[in-house]
């Protein structure tokens, strides 16, 4: 989720290059720097933290003139933000300087062989590895083009990659592999960044690059090839879209882009999890296999959102671990006098790593001689550096309150663990955990042919503008769904919204049906249990007393139709995966609702990003 930026031209790279990373903050700041080609050498700055801390450095300590340079502000993977993990990374003789967006699955070898050969590699990123490999391919004879063709044929992950070369300095070389880049048509000039927003104040004519391709940006001109250098065509066309519909990608709304980024998040936290001989591995797990088997209990805290996703993860690893699961909200664990000891692994759900009641949570827990595991988006916060165990969900930063994709890269980090914990324990075979794992990576295509059908929701959706009280029912792992649909409808369309286990209607809820209603379904898939035959009946009773039902139901169930006023198509997935594809429907109708109501989606009232105080 990186902001890149390159820059081959008249003007000074240093402004044209911090500029477009000013205008790509929203991407990453955890860390930001800049090289320049200057006079056969490479300058280059660093600094870790936000963008302010690097153009402070610049203006106490100026850099020389130069009109070749690329730049980086980061969202830290491998590696927390400090300013040796800043980009640009340098090779062994300084001659190559690298930026990168993406994650490299093989570095870990790649790296090993590099030390093997007596390379002094100084930070903890994946990134450096690159630098250090395409460097040794210029300094063998070939041009930066062919280094980074020959690069990319060993490099397996998703990655967008842009390099200088000090001997070279006419030239700016960028890959893609499933991660964003697009060049900037100028006037002698041209420009590379990681969308439209880095460059649009300087051209709005782009070109758009296939995958796995190579570019090459010089002031006269641009090619492009294949990994295996043949000519490849990219698209031209014309950006017409204003800077701040340029940072949104074209959206109204971060959020409504963010929804549109799922099928990617949800990719890049499925990214690096296998071994070669195919078993789970984590980011962090620093408990041993021991350690692991001797858990007993599970006991997830987690606030808002998060909490839903736990509740979830209670559904997975219960049923594929057979540990029993406690979902705890933060701010009430303490206060209960929780029954902890060393057999108990305490789960950590946070976002933003600075959720202030999770926090204090976690560090209660500790007390108690439990482990502590986080899932977390934002590598080096707080909540996993005090954590025994971290599983990072490589979401990218969110900039909309109302979470989308950090609730769905929770969730597959959820079931990334529940599968880890199976395999280590035994409680599932490698076959078994393999075919989850297949059915999880499948699942950003099933997202994104759902985003592709987003008008049948939107229309949906301001047919409801006038609603005053929307009800959600699930059973299963649809429940949280519902309650999460619930939760996007009070935050940003503030709108009175309940979320309800449909079993438990005729035990109070059902008395706030009135004559039409709009009540959102969650129908589980067909097959598992009893649930969708007792979801089926939940509908009925519902639509007997006047609401209007709006179901979200699985491709090929045709038992549904005659009960939906509306019909919503779902991928067919297994229930226990069904939350990562049911929710997205949910989050396109809060969001347009929203905007039909005339609110600030991006910043509802009342509330903020992420909650430091209890």
């Amino acid at each position: 989720m990186c902001g890149i930026v390159g820059y081959v031209g008249p003007k000074s790279a240093q402004e044209v290059v911090v500029e477009g990373l000013r205008r790509l903050e929203y991407r990453g700041y955890d860390s930001a720097g800049v090289a320049l080609v200057v006079d056969g050498a490479l300058v280059v700055d660093k600094k870790a933290g936000k963008l302010a801390n690097l153009e402070k450095a610049i203006a106490e300590t100026p850099l020389p003139a130069a009109t070749t340079g690329i730049g980086h502000t980061r969202w830290a993977t491998h590696g927390p933000p400090t300013d040796a993990n800043a980009h640009p990374h340098l090779g062994d003789a300084r001659r190559v300087a690298l930026v990168h967006n993406g994650i490299i699955e093989n570095f870990d070898a790649l790296r090993t062989q590099l030390e093997a050969d007596g390379h002094q590699l100084v930070s903890d990123t994946d990134t450096e590895v690159v630098a250090h490999l395409v460097e040794l391919q210029v300094r063998s004879g070939v041009d930066l083009t062919e280094g980074m063709q020959r690069v990319c044929q060993v490099l397996e992950g998703a990655f967008t990659l842009v390099a200088v070369d000090s001997q070279d300095p006419e030239r700016v070389v960028a890959a893609r592999r499933n991660s964003p880049l697009v060049v900037g048509l100028g006037d002698g000039e041209n420009f590379l960044g990681s969308d439209v927003a880095a460059f649009i104040e300087h051209t709005r004519e782009a070109l758009e690059l296939g995958q796995d391709t190579v570019v090459t940006i010089t002031a006269a001109g641009v090619e492009v090839t294949d990994f295996h250098g043949v000519p490849q065509e990219g698209v031209r066309y014309h950006v017409d879209w204003d800077l701040s519909a340029a940072e949104k990608d074209g959206h109204d709304w971060f959020m409504r882009k963010e929804i549109f980024e799922q099928p990617r998040a949800v990719a890049d936290s499925l990214l690096g999890r296998r071994t070669r001989t195919g078993a789970l591995q984590l980011d962090e797990m620093r408990l041993s296999d021991q350690e692991i088997r001797d858990i007993d209990k599970i006991i997830i805290i987690a606030a808002g959102t998060s909490f839903y996703a736990g509740m979830v993860a209670k559904y997975a690893i219960e049923h594929w671990c057979r540990v029993p699961v406690e979902v705890e909200l933060s701010s009430e664990f303490r206060y209960r006098d929780p029954i902890l000891d060393f057999s108990t692994l305490v789960v950590a759900i946070s976002q933003s790593g600075e959720t202030a009641d999770t926090l204090q949570a976690i560090r209660h827990a500790r007390t108690q001689r439990s482990k502590v595991l986080a899932i977390c988006n934002t590598n080096g916060s707080t909540i996993p550096r005090e954590s025994d165990a971290v599983i990072y969900t490589h979401a990218g930063p969110e900039i909309g309150v109302a979470s989308t994709k950090g609730f769905l890269t929770q969730l597959v980090a959820t079931y990334l663990l529940a599968l880890y914990i199976a395999q280590v324990k035994g409680t599932r075979y490698g076959d078994e955990i393999a075919e989850v794992m297949h059915q999880l990576e499948a699942i950003p295509a099933q997202i994104e042919e759902l985003l592709g059908r987003c008008e049948e929701v939107y229309e949906l959706a301001r047919a409801h503008v006038t609603a005053t009280s929307v009800l959600f029912l699930g059973r299963h792992a649809g429940y949280p769904v519902a309650l999460e649909g619930a939760l996007k409808l009070k935050e940003i369309a503030y709108l009175h919204a309940e979320g309800f286990a449909a079993g438990e209607l005729k035990h109070g809820p059902i008395a706030l049906i009135t004559d039409g209603l709009p009540v959102l379904c969650v129908v589980p898939p067909q097959g598992r249990d009893q649930l969708h035959a007792k979801m089926l009946s939940g509908i009925q009773e519902v639509r007997a007393r006047g609401a209007r039902t709006i179901c979200l139901a699985e491709e090929g169930d045709e038992a549904i139709p005659r009960y939906a006023d509306h019909l919503i198509r779902l991928p067919k997935v297994p229930v226990l995966l069904q939350p990562l594809v049911a929710t997205v429907p949910l989050q396109l109708f809060a969001c347009e609702l929203a905007t039909g109501l005339g609110h600030d989606v991006d910043q509802p009232r009342n509330l903020a990003k992420s909650v430091t105080v209890e």
